[in-house]
């Protein structure tokens, strides 16, 4: 079992660069996978999301990623000279009409120019396709790699804790077949009684027993009961399986508690009703578990 909570990180380093990629995931009804990257990393968005998508079913993955150069090799000069020759080409003109200087300093003008960053700037030199993918798929595997441990981990308490819950619901349905079983013989009994005091010998017993049998699969609940232990041995099998089983067992809590509340609205003794509530309130634990469950 899986939880769908985890965190995990990679990074991979070759002679010019160093890629570190952290993750961070919760629960989610989907697979959402929320990436942040430089600009320079958006041609492997697609690779990015094939690796997810084999590792993860389910949860809100946020990934950051980090692309740092490792030496100054990795820069190179870039010179607008476009917007160097508007700038000769403009002081010649303007000192020639304004001034009438037709001999300016150019070398000069270019040094002054080129300490301005709208003329000259460093940017990072290109790697080849082949180099940064190789680096991408190296830091996404290991980083889906920490973060599958780090939700197996957290999957692995919450399996025992659903276990401990399961056999708190089987206590209770015990409890609860025991007493319907007391209270259908006793029910019938003080039936019996209290229609022999009102008429006496005058009872027909034909439809006394038909009445009785009336009255009690009003509130026969044996089916019920029946259909939540089948529900317990399916989420015993469940909690076993090692893929992705938080809707299935979504669902079959759906189940478990209609059932439940089915149970609750046919039955009047007060007994029953407090293992009714004792019952939900367990259901809901479980709920709230299974929500962060892969």
């Amino acid at each position: 079992m899986k939880s769908m909570t985890g965190y995990g990180q990679g990074t991979a380093v070759n002679e010019a660069y160093e890629l570190s990629i952290e993750l961070k995931s919760v629960n989610n009804r989907f697979l959402d996978l929320q990436i942040r990257m430089p600009k320079e990393l958006n041609a492997y968005e697609t690779l990015l999301r094939k690796i997810a998508k084999e590792q993860v079913q389910r949860g809100r993955v946020d990934m950051y990623i980090n692309l740092a150069p490792l030496k100054t090799g990795n820069k190179q000069v870039v010179i607008q000279w476009e917007l160097l020759d508007q700038l000769i080409e403009g002081l010649k003109t303007g000192a020639k009409e304004r001034y009438g200087v037709t001999d300016l300093p150019v070398n000069e003008i270019l040094l002054k120019s080129l300490e301005q960053d709208d003329y000259v700037t460093l940017e990072d030199r290109k790697q080849s396709d082949e180099t940064l993918e190789s680096l991408v798929q190296a830091a996404a595997t290991q980083a889906f790699q920490q973060l599958i441990q780090s939700r197996e981990a957290e999957g692995a308490g919450i399996q025992a804790v659903l276990a401990g819950y399961r056999q708190d619901v089987f206590a209770q349905i015990e409890a609860l077949k025991q007493f319907v079983d007391v209270y259908e013989a006793d029910y019938q009994k003080r039936y019996e009684e209290k229609l022999q005091e009102y008429l006496g010998g005058a009872v027909d017993q034909d439809r006394l027993l038909t009445e009785m049998a009336i009255l009690l699969e009003r509130g026969d609940v044996h089916e019920e009961l029946d259909r939540l232990s089948i529900h317990l041995e399916k989420m015993d099998s469940l909690l076993q399986i090692t893929g992705p089983v938080g809707r299935e067992l979504d669902f079959l809590l759906q189940e478990m508690n209609r059932e439940v509340n089915t149970i609750g609205s046919k039955s009047s003794p007060i007994q029953i009703k407090d293992i009714v509530v004792q019952l939900k309130t367990i259901l809901e634990k479980i709920r709230e578990q299974i929500q962060n469950v892969e």
